[in-house]
């Protein structure tokens, strides 16, 4: 099962006031960015947010661990409730970019002429 349109526009809405949201359709299901950090994802329409320390700190009692897809490492799972409220999801959110390190830069392979 893949995740709705509907359920990607919804978190990205609430998540609007933020600089930087972008959301890519990935295998049917979602990554979600801020900048060039991927701080979680959408699958099966389900929000999963990636864990830090700080993160953990601060859900606190509606901290839920989850696995976003097979072989995936835990995430933090998040509550529709939860998303539906903004200034908490936004916070969330902010809090993790800012807890996540910059990604590398991904290094171009050389192919040969024979394409081998």
């Amino acid at each position: 099962m893949s995740t709705n349109l509907s359920t990607i526009e919804f978190i990205t809405d609430q998540l609007a006031s933020l600089d930087g949201i972008v959301a890519r359709k990935m295998f049917g299901e979602y990554a979600l960015y801020v900048g060039t950090k991927v701080i979680g994802l959408v699958c099966n329409d389900t929000l999963y947010i990636k864990i830090t320390e700080a993160g953990r700190e601060f859900v606190e009692e509606e901290y839920k661990e989850g696995i976003a897809y097979p072989g995936a490492r835990p995430s933090l799972e998040i509550d529709s409730d939860l998303i539906e409220d903004r200034q908490w999801l936004c916070a969330l959110v902010v809090l993790t970019a800012d807890n996540l390190p910059i990604p590398k830069p991904k290094k171009l392979k050389k192919y040969s002429a024979s394409g081998l």
